[in-house]
């Protein structure tokens, strides 16, 4: 684990999760897309997920948007054509569907009810349609974990877009600074620094920090080290 900012962290009353490569792992898609496609699971699960993030910045700059799950067939689309990949239509709604019932990490549940034990209400702030986020929490049993489940559709903006961590303020009625904001993608981390989230980053893969001049409060590779820092912070 790394404590990455230096600074004096305020009393954290609340936490929010990012859910997509953070809670649940995105990457389990890469079975049956093998299976679809042989020797090409691992390069399209890469670029479905590049090409679905890519999009919703995309769409929120321009001010076109459009549901996560569309946005999320749509990468898809794209990622078997560039891979030259032909797709059947049943094949493709599998692979949605599948989307849509993600498995979470193999730690996530015991850490979330840790975490919960400690007396901090939880929250996922993903930019997830409700329906989706609906069907992955019950799927995985995981709805007592959490006090608010806040979609990007609620304000028609993706993150990074400033009105989506607002989504956690409102909910939790907490200053900002009291918000711990927790996300597996570097990029989410630090605009929710930028927002004024404390902010803590599961750097799964060991990638390098990002250079945008934020940097998140502390940084571990999986959600048991944010249960050892939090513990830190409360003492």
């Amino acid at each position: 684990m790394t404590m990455i900012n230096q600074e004096t962290v305020p009393p954290i009353k609340a936490i929010a999760f990012d859910a997509y490569a953070t809670l649940f792992d995105v990457y389990c898609m890469e079975a049956l897309a093998e299976e679809y496609f042989p020797g090409q699971g691992r390069p399209l699960t890469q670029l479905w997920r590049a090409k679905q993030v890519e999009y919703t910045r995309i769409r929120t700059m321009s001010g076109q948007f459009k549901t996560f799950w569309d946005v999320t067939r749509d990468a898809l689309v794209y990622a078997t054509r560039t891979l030259a990949l032909p797709m059947s239509d049943s094949q493709r709604q599998h692979l949605m569907n599948q989307y849509a019932c993600l498995r979470p990490f193999p730690e996530n549940i015991a850490t979330l009810e840790a975490l919960r034990a400690m007396g901090l209400p939880l929250a996922i702030l993903s930019n997830g349609t409700h329906a989706m986020l609906d069907i992955a929490v019950k799927y995985n049993d995981m709805g007592h974990l959490f006090a608010h489940i806040l979609s990007a559709d609620s304000v028609h903006k993706f993150k990074t877009a400033p009105e989506v961590y607002q989504l956690a303020v409102d909910a939790f009625q907490l200053p900002k600074t009291e918000i711990l904001f927790v996300s597996a993608n570097a990029w989410d981390a630090c605009a929710a620094t930028w927002f004024g989230f404390t902010t803590f980053w599961v750097n799964r893969n060991d990638q390098p920090a990002e250079v945008l001049d934020a940097t998140p409060h502390a940084s571990g590779r999986e959600l048991t080290d944010l249960l050892a820092w939090v513990g830190g912070l409360r003492g």
